[in-house]
């Protein structure tokens, strides 16, 4: 099926799912699946080395979420932008988990030689991206779209202009203020 045609696919199954029909659902994870776990692994890629989440357990829980929230898509774009926030809320939620582990909410106690302990800051990165990405959430909506389309999606600037439904240039102009902002407050020590 070209992209074409499977676009208008995907449309035509979000439209049916929106109306009940449980079958599209299992013809459009079928379709978009090769997405998914390629948004998948793009944002693993981003994590430290031998993380415990693999691909397919972020895919299918993902999707899960996905599913379960009943919201309502217009196109592939806008479904896989929803599937990345999903993806990125997930792996906030599994670094607030560990963080919890090593600060004695887990059964086993930390060692030096312990992995969990020596990946503390990635886990504390990921903790204050999250909390960067909603600070500028409340300061323009846009540019956290913007940053989920890019960053934790992996889309071009054009993909990302198509998704969002605004200019290329804008875009651009988001994503270098984002970029600037973020890289500002993950390098500002805080008290």
């Amino acid at each position: 099926m070209d992209s074409n045609r499977q676009g208008i696919r995907v449309r035509e199954l979000l439209a049916a799912i929106d109306r009940g029909d449980d079958g599209a659902l299992e013809e459009l994870v079928e379709i978009i699946y090769p997405d998914l776990k390629k948004l998948a692994h793009f944002q693993l890629s981003r994590e430290r080395p031998g993380h415990t989440l693999n691909t397919t357990a972020i895919v299918h829980e993902a999707f899960v979420r996905i599913a379960g929230s009943h919201g309502s898509y217009t196109d592939r774009a806008h479904f896989l932008r929803a599937a990345a926030t999903v993806m990125r809320h997930l792996l906030v939620d599994y670094a607030r988990k560990r963080n919890a582990e090593k600060r004695g909410a887990g059964i086993a106690p930390l060692t030096l030689q312990d992995e969990r302990y020596e990946n503390a800051d990635d886990t504390l990165a990921v903790l204050a991206l999250d909390a960067a990405i909603k600070d500028i959430a409340n300061i323009d909506s846009n540019l956290e779209q913007i940053i989920e389309c890019r960053y934790f999606a992996g889309l071009t600037v054009r993909e990302t202009a198509e998704a969002l439904g605004i200019s290329v240039r804008s875009v651009e102009r988001g994503w270098q203020k984002a970029r600037a902002y973020l890289t500002t407050t993950m390098e500002t020590p805080s008290d």
